[in-house]
């Protein structure tokens, strides 16, 4: 049964032009939990774009625009050698924040982090951002299917159409993870700076994501500094937060430290 009132909480959220692609199950899983705080209407919608921004909108300062990158990506070739598509990949990166932090160190990361287990044979990208346009960078073998999954649904459009213009089996999707994780079973998946943009909904997700994404591996990793620039400790803490999540794991860890991220490739039994 809907709840008029949660629905035209969803609804105001959603007219905002900064809000609109997000996952509408997330924006109602949100404006649910606000609502249920007895505040006024205003205050709700006010409330749940907050939460959003700290989720997703902060890594946007200003909306990317996907038609813009599909109409160039149409000219371009189709090889991911290639030197035109890499610096495409790299202009289109720079404007996301989680992935513009990341280019400094994009070949250095993937090469090293993911060295022991390449080639890989199939890769799941949670909360992905814009993170599939480093593929040229990743030891994927050439038949790898690259499955990934975020809130934006004209975000995932782009990718699918990313995906399709390299000739890479696999596919984007809208999801939510605080309620559901894709099923696909694969060898890796990523999930790279995403726990402490989830944990600002739901603190207890983290355990369950570590314990039920269907991989063999994971590649985990959270920011070395703050979106303003702040270290701040920031890894050591870090560290210790994801120590305590996988303490009493049978699970073999490597830590990988680079000048924007703090990495561990988790190898899981079984």
């Amino acid at each position: 049964m809907n709840d008029p009132a949660l629905e035209a909480i969803v609804a105001e959220v959603q007219s905002s032009a900064r809000y609109r692609a997000i996952h509408p199950g997330l924006v109602r899983r949100i404006a649910a939990l606000e609502l249920a705080k007895g505040r006024k209407p205003k205050e709700t919608v006010k409330a749940v774009r907050n939460k959003l921004h700290q989720i997703g909108g902060a890594y946007q300062e200003t909306p990317i625009d996907y038609a813009k990158l599909m109409s160039e990506l149409e000219t371009l070739p189709t090889q991911l050698d290639d030197p035109t598509l890499q610096a495409f990949c790299r202009r289109a990166m720079q404007q996301h924040a989680s992935t513009r932090e990341r280019l400094p160190i994009l070949e250095q990361l993937f090469a090293q982090a993911l060295a022991p287990l390449a080639p890989l044979t199939s890769l799941l990208d949670l909360a992905c951002g814009l993170n599939p346009l480093a593929l040229p960078w990743m030891p994927l073998a050439p038949d790898a299917p690259y499955y990934a999954c975020d809130i934006y649904a004209d975000q995932i459009d782009f990718l699918n159409r990313f995906l399709t213009h390299v000739h890479r089996p696999g596919r984007a999707e809208l999801c939510d993870l605080t309620a559901e994780l894709p099923a696909q079973r694969v060898q890796v998946a990523l999930l790279l700076k995403t726990i402490p943009c989830l944990e600002q909904v739901d603190k207890a997700i983290a355990p369950r994501l570590l314990d039920h994404i269907p991989a063999e591996h994971l590649l985990v990793s959270f920011p070395a500094r703050s979106l303003g620039g702040r270290g701040k400790g920031m890894p050591v803490n870090y560290e210790a937060h994801f120590m305590e999540l996988v303490a009493g794991r049978n699970w073999k860890i490597d830590r990988f430290q680079f000048s924007s991220e703090l990495a561990f490739l988790v190898s899981r039994e079984g």
